[in-house]
């Protein structure tokens, strides 16, 4: 189980676009065939397929990986998300 996704996000700012399954958080961090992909936990095959499928499509991976890191940085940078804490903790306080 994964609560947020954290390597998956790691791996977009990296401009690597994850494979991972539809579990916890992760499907908020990628959206499916855009800027990465998800399969369902325990889809040996799935996961399989994907992944040969960005390794073997240069385009195809050029593509993701551009997206990956633009979704990491336009939805997740510090200078967003800090913030979002910050307002959180003040009404919570």
């Amino acid at each position: 189980m994964e609560s947020f996704g954290l390597a998956a996000l790691e791996a977009m700012a990296c401009g690597v676009p994850p494979v991972a399954t539809r579990v916890g958080g992760v499907p908020e961090l990628i959206t499916d065939g855009e800027d990465g992909y998800l399969a369902q936990a325990g889809d040996i095959e799935g996961l399989a397929e994907r992944t040969l499928r960005l390794v073997t499509d240069d385009a195809l991976h050029s593509r993701m990986a551009a997206k990956a890191r633009h979704t990491a940085v336009t939805r997740f940078s510090t200078e967003k998300i800090i913030p979002q804490y910050e307002a959180y903790y003040e009404r919570v306080l």
